[in-house]
């Protein structure tokens, strides 16, 4: 059997020292957890009374050991803590955290089976330039570098793609190490092997799990020879996008679409898989992940005095800036990794598939070049909505959202200034916690405000289509994103959740790596996801049924929606809306 051993080396792999802040602090009183933006959706601080660091499986298992033996509540968290909802949070002030930060050293080929077994805390690009090295690929890969394998895995984080796997990370699981709570007889922790020939039951359970099975040692995935990618970008208008994309993510193995509809535009990614001998010396970097200097991360307050002063008009002609640019730029990719001279663009699957870098820029620029959405300085800062809908409903959600649109076609330029409603194929799953049928997921990113009690503008129009993806078209949110209201109704969005309660008795009978929050969304508790109260909707902490739901001083209140009737949303009726309006791209 061909093993091979890599250390996770800088002479491997393209990590340098990073200065994205951690996400746990601790001090006399103990830890407090934040996610990558700095602030959870509920606005509540995370804390903890503890956190450990394990370097090593034997390190990993007596923090759980330690734990469980003094019945504490733990969580597992990644170095940057890239969930937006509280899945990290261990609840309460005497929980536990565990770092991955350390984890982070082993990565295993075997050449014969064609897997590879790293570290729960191995970042994801670490993994693919590793395994690149000795003619490897992963096709699957979040188009953020910077997540663990962990992480990724347990949110079911994805690329996208309905060929082979498809695009999530979990799907090409073959095999999880798991620490789990044990009797006292057994040192109080145990570690777990599953894999798809003894344990698939439990696997399935265990590849995307939320963290509430255990704390994930190791994960085997299923790797393939390396490849290409070829890659270009076409802009076209949207008049059959509702047609179009049920043909593309059968036509482009790696496509993807960002819908802009106020523009009345699509951007199409056309991403192939090539073969090794196309010439191309190919790059992905992607400007939005890179370094920015700390005056250009603050220019988000241009956004905040645009939502202020509720200047249609200028938000529409930025978008329009935007997405113009996106071709002429290259967005990010390089032919030669240096110059972007045209597409297509071809380059090594490792290079092409994912991007990043403002995480690890130079320590000695910590002062001035941040990533856009750094907490430190008053940067991007957003909402992410995530939901995937099957293929068969997708036509007639992108007409309701036309009909949306049209009604006011300026309504969603603030989504074109985040790159528009992205979406992406993501395959039926066999995890428990997956996508039940083929689907496509509209993801969308949004402002929000630093002041939770402040509107957005044409706050009401995101909120319908939110709550018509999640209610009349039953989409499945995003474990790793979306406010809380996403999370009110999920039984029957994936794949079995019968199952994985069966699974999570079996490994964690005593919950101990489970929360409140995690109870209230498996459990379908209502009362534990949502609250009632002053500016609620706002947030995403509730949907709105009284106007003090919403922001009655700002002119916002609580009415139905106008193509889902059934929604219920936060609309401005005060003075005259500033502004003309928006011309489409594509009249």
């Amino acid at each position: 059997m061909a093993l091979i051993f890599f250390a996770a080396i800088a002479t491997l792999c393209r990590i340098a020292v990073a200065v994205s802040p951690s996400p746990v602090k601790c001090d006399a009183l103990g830890c407090s957890l934040r996610n990558y933006l700095g602030v959870w959706p509920d606005r509540i601080p995370c804390r903890a009374a503890q956190v450990f660091y394990p370097a090593t499986e034997e390190e990993l298992l007596a923090a759980v050991a330690y734990a469980a033996s003094n019945n504490r509540k733990m969580k597992m968290v990644s170095r940057w803590s890239q969930s937006i909802p509280k899945l990290a949070c261990p609840g309460g002030d005497s929980g536990v955290i565990i770092s991955t930060r350390d984890l982070n050293s082993g990565i295993v080929v075997n050449s014969e089976e064609m897997t590879v077994t790293v570290d729960a805390g191995v970042l994801l690009q670490q993994l693919v330039d590793t395994i690149s090295t000795l003619g490897f690929a992963l096709p699957a890969a979040t188009y953020w570098n910077a997540v663990s394998v962990a992480g990724a895995v347990s949110t079911g984080a994805h690329g996208s793609s309905l060929w082979g796997r498809g695009g999530a990370l979990h799907d090409y699981v073959v095999g999880v190490s798991l620490v789990v709570p044990a009797t006292e007889e057994d040192g109080f922790a145990k570690v777990v092997r599953l894999d798809e020939n003894s344990s698939k039951d439990l696997l399935d359970a265990a590849k995307l799990s939320l963290g509430v099975l255990g704390a994930i040692s190791k994960i085997t995935l299923s790797i393939e020879p390396m490849f290409k990618r070829s890659v270009a970008l076409e802009v076209k208008d949207d008049a059959e996008i509702e047609e179009q994309v049920l043909r593309f993510g059968s036509d482009h193995e790696f496509g993807d679409i960002c819908w802009h509809p106020s523009l009345k535009a699509s951007l199409f990614k056309l991403d192939e898989r090539a073969p090794l001998e196309t010439p191309g010396g190919g790059t992905n970097i992607y400007k939005g992940f890179q370094p920015f200097p700390v005056e250009r991360a603050e220019q988000s307050r241009r956004k905040e005095k645009i939502e202020q002063d509720k200047d249609e008009w200028t938000r529409c002609r930025f978008s329009e800036m935007v997405l113009n640019s996106r071709v002429p730029s290259g967005n990010g990719y390089l032919n030669d990794g240096i110059n972007f001279t045209g597409f297509p663009v071809v380059g090594y699957n490792n290079l092409m598939q994912t991007a990043g870098g403002c995480q690890d820029a130079p320590p000695q620029e910590v002062d001035s070049d941040v990533c856009s959405w750094d907490p430190r300085v008053a940067g991007s800062f957003y909402h992410q909505t995530a939901f995937s809908v099957s293929l068969d409903k997708v036509k007639d959600l992108i007409l309701d959202i036309k009909k949306l649109r049209d009604m006011d076609p300026s309504s969603l330029c603030g989504l074109s200034l985040y790159g528009g409603i992205y979406l992406r194929y993501v395959k039926a799953s066999s995890a428990y916690l997956g996508q039940k049928e083929d689907a496509v997921e509209f993801d969308i990113t949004y402002y929000r405000s630093r002041d939770g009690g402040t509107p957005r503008l044409n706050e009401d129009v995101v909120e319908e289509i939110e709550q018509m993806a999640l209610f009349k078209y039953q989409g499945k949110p995003h474990w790793g994103k979306n406010r809380n209201i996403a999370f009110t109704s999920i039984r029957d969005r994936v794949k079995d959740l019968d199952r994985f309660a069966w699974a999570k008795s079996r490994l964690d009978p005593a919950g101990l790596f489970s929360s409140e929050w995690s109870d209230a969304i498996l459990g379908g508790d209502r009362d534990g996801i949502v609250s009632f109260h002053d500016h609620c909707a706002l947030e995403g902490m509730c949907i709105c049924s009284e106007d003090r739901h919403c922001a009655p001083e700002s002119g916002f209140f609580c009415r139905p929606g106008k193509v889902f009737v059934s929604a219920r949303v936060c609309r401005y009726e005060g003075e005259e809306k500033a502004g003309g309006g928006v011309k489409p791209i594509y009249s």
